[in-house]
Formats: structure tokens, C-alpha cells, sequence
């Protein structure tokens, strides 16, 4: 008889599915949305079928599977994009069901039908890089289908993920069969533009090369790339992939049209100009649905060593527009009506009544970040900012039951570090 404990390992192609916006999308119809996510599991579970794949583990919105092939895998995840997408075409915005996906090729651990391991967490970190309605994929999968499988394949770089020790090579996935791109224009004419995600969402479009040198776009485009992978590290951004963002490139756009294209609220453009020796670079950061600057700097430096200079004004560009960006949404959540606050905008109003450290503004932001894990339960930042007023009011003795709120607070901080998306 085999024992249920028992552990055993396999190479296989881990296929990593998840529903964006669940809980949001829970919070504004629960009954829908539970028919509408059985309907596409079924549509799941039938490719993952159908291309000889395994459903190992579940949980509600999430899916792992494992397959043989890695072309399997990616055929699989594509097809059931395209299959999603038409079923979402004749949905309104606000209540389609997009899932994200991630495949990654590796060593797995299996027991009583289960995945686990480095494998599968590489998928899952995978499939949060990808845009709603994506396909993202280990450079380990790249390699074994890249001269096999006729798709576009985005690099989006070295990619720093959670609990990940080295970076994980990461390329977007594209079907060009003449089906995906009949769903695709199907679902643009229902769609129209796309809507605006709770949190602050950005898209950098390419730098202007300024150097007459048309050599030089290397380095204009690896800045810009640099600058997006830094601000997708931020959990509390939505940051367009480059694939989209790069579509503008060589193009004059108006901002606010590049707002409604990509469903962004900010963009950030900018120049690079190199001669005798050194490199200008400038960059504004831009309110796509009034068209106001919000931030503009420029940056000089010698060009010694090209890429010690990218780091370099990469992290002065990232550290200067994400507080920006910050306060911004801070303002607009002060302003918004209190019966159409997100979680988001609860968070916001927390962190703002947070800043002030006072009695009065730590309770107010306990209440608020409090709402905000109502509406969203698995919002690690707003589990983390109650934990941490609960800590302070511990330490300031705002509390008149100290034992109660230090155990409130190791409760909300380690829920914070247990949430996937955990930023904290």
C-alpha cells in the first residue's frame, strides 16, 4: 500500500492560471461571478485536457497544471486566452473574468496529486507579471518552444520575483493565428477603451533618441525598459508591459489618447540625448485623463559606463515619480464620494490619516485600512497598515487593552506577509 505522505519529483511544464480582480469583481456580483468563473473553468478544463495536461492543485480562482510538453503547456495557455476572450466579448468592462497565466519548465514536488516546489513558484510569480488576458513564460519554456511554435515572444527581461532567490528571465507570449486575432478584434469593438484598474496605473512610452545617431536607439529603449521593470516591482502599480506601451514608438501621440488606448491614468515620456561624452536625459510624468504634468526633471551625466548609467537614472526617475504618483492618488481618494471608495481609495485615505501620528489619525486609519481588507481580503498592504496601527497604539499607548491589539497586530502583519502580492 503507498503511503499518502510519500514525496517524489518530476520535470514538467507547470501551467500557473489566475482570475484578476477577484475579489473585486466577488465584491460587485457575487452570484455572477461565480457562474461566470464555472463557465471558464469548464473552458480551462477541457484545453488542459485536450493537450494532455493534469489538473494538480485548485483554490476557487487558481489553477496549476502540470504537462509533458512544454509546447503543450504554451499551446494550451494561448488557446485558452483566445477561448476567454471570446467569452468575455459580450460582457460589460467591469464584469469580465480575465485570467492571468504563467508557464514555466522545472523540477517539481509531488504528493497525493499535488505541486509543489520551486517550479510551481516560479509559475505563479510568472503568471502575476502578465497583463490581464496574457500569456508570461520562463526563459526555461522559451527555449524549448521558440523554434517550434509560430507565437511572438516579448522579452520582458530579468525579472526579481517574491521568495524567488535569482531572477527569473521572462518572455510575454502572442498568438498570430488569424482566430486570436478575430477574438481580439471582436472583444476591442465591445470593449471600447479598457477601464482604469483600482490602483495607480502607468504606461512609459519610448524615450525619444535626440542624438541624430540612429545607432543610439539602443540605449534610449533600454532605459525605458529598465524604468518599467523598476516600477512593476512595485505591487501598488499597474505597470503596461512593453510589447503595448512600445506600439508608439516612432509615433506623434497625444497622451490622453494613449490613456484611453492602454487604460492608464499616468504616462511617462521623455528624451535621451548623448554627445561629447555625456547624456541628457529627460522625463515627465503626465495625467493622461486631464492632460496636467505632474513631475519633470532632467538628468546629466558622464557616459563611462552605459549600463552603471541606465541603473543610475533609472532609480532617480523610479524614486521620484512613484512618491509623486503616491500623493497624487492620495488627493483624488480625499475627493472622491464616500459611497464609490475602493479598497484602494480606502487604503489611500488610511495611509493619509497614518502620516499624521496622532490618536485621533491612528484610529482613523485603523477603521479605514479595516474597510479596505472588507472589500479586499487579500490587500497585503491595507492587512500590513493595520497591523501597524495596532502595533502604535501598543508602543504610544493610545490602547486601553494592550494584550488584545499586540496580538491583533502579529495577526494582521503575518496575514500581510502570507498574501501573494504582499508588498509589505
Amino acid at each position: 500500500m503507498s503511503d499518502p505522505k510519500a514525496v517524489s519529483r518530476r520535470l514538467v511544464a507547470v501551467f500557473a492560471a489566475d482570475v484578476e480582480g477577484y475579489s473585486r469583481l466577488m465584491g460587485a456580483d457575487e452570484v455572477g461571478t461565480l457562474e461566470g468563473l464555472t463557465e471558464r473553468r469548464a473552458i480551462l478544463d477541457r484545453l488542459i485536457g485536450d493537450h494532455g495536461g493534469r489538473i494538480a492543485n485548485t483554490a476557487g480562482d487558481s489553477v496549476l497544471a502540470e504537462f509533458g510538453s512544454a509546447v503543450e503547456a504554451v499551446q494550451c495557455a494561448v488557446e485558452a486566452q483566445t477561448a476567454l476572450a471570446e467569452a468575455n466579448s459580450g460582457l460589460a468592462a467591469d464584469r469580465r473574468i480575465n485570467f492571468r497565466i504563467g508557464v514555466h519548465v522545472g523540477d517539481v514536488m509531488v504528493r497525493t496529486g499535488d505541486l509543489f516546489g520551486d517550479g510551481v513558484n516560479i509559475a505563479a510569480r510568472l503568471q502575476t507579471l502578465a497583463p490581464p488576458g496574457t500569456v508570461c513564460i520562463s526563459g526555461a519554456t522559451y527555449d524549448q518552444v521558440r523554434k517550434v511554435l509560430p507565437m511572438t515572444f516579448t522579452d520582458l527581461g530579468a525579472q526579481q520575483v517574491k521568495n524567488i532567490q535569482e531572477q527569473v528571465r521572462a518572455y510575454q507570449v502572442g498568438a498570430t493565428t488569424a482566430e486570436a486575432e478575430a477574438a481580439f478584434v471582436r472583444v476591442a469593438e465591445t470593449e471600447g477603451s479598457p477601464p482604469l484598474p483600482d490602483k495607480p496605473s502607468i504606461a512609459v512610452l519610448p524615450f525619444q533618441n535626440m542624438s541624430g545617431d540612429p545607432e543610439q536607439e539602443y540605449f534610449a529603449d533600454g532605459m525605458v525598459e529598465e524604468i518599467i521593470t523598476a516600477l512593476s516591482r512595485f505591487k501598488s502599480l499597474f505597470v503596461i508591459a512593453r510589447n503595448s506601451s512600445f506600439t508608439f514608438k516612432g509615433r506623434a501621440v497625444d497622451v490622453k489618447e494613449v490613456g484611453r488606448c492602454l487604460g492608464v491614468r499616468y504616462v511617462l515620456e521623455g528624451s535621451v540625448r548623448k554627445a561629447a561624452g555625456k547624456v541628457r536625459i529627460t522625463g515627465q510624468l503626465i495625467d493622461a485623463l486631464t492632460g496636467t504634468h505632474i513631475w519633470a526633471d532632467r538628468f546629466e551625466r558622464d557616459l563611462t559606463d552605459v549600463f552603471a548609467l541606465q541603473d543610475e537614472v533609472t532609480g532617480s526617475v523610479v524614486s521620484a515619480i512613484q512618491p509623486r504618483l503616491f500623493q497624487t492618488e492620495i488627493a483624488m481618494a480625499t475627493r472622491r464620494r464616500p459611497e464609490s471608495l475602493t479598497a484602494y481609495d480606502l487604503f489611500l485615505r488610511a495611509m493619509q490619516q497614518f502620516y499624521q501620528a496622532t490618536r485621533e489619525g491612528e484610529a482613523e486609519a485603523l477603521q479605514l485600512a479595516r474597510r479596505a481588507l472588507e472589500l479586499d481580503p487579500r490587500f497585503s498592504s491595507a492587512a500590513a497598515l493595520a497591523g501597524a496601527c495596532c502595533m502604535h497604539n501598543v508602543l504610544w499607548g493610545y490602547t486601553i487593552d494592550p494584550q488584545f491589539d499586540r496580538e491583533e497586530a502579529v495577526r494582521l502583519l503575518r496575514l500581510a506577509l502570507s498574501l501573494d502580492d504582499s508588498d509589505a
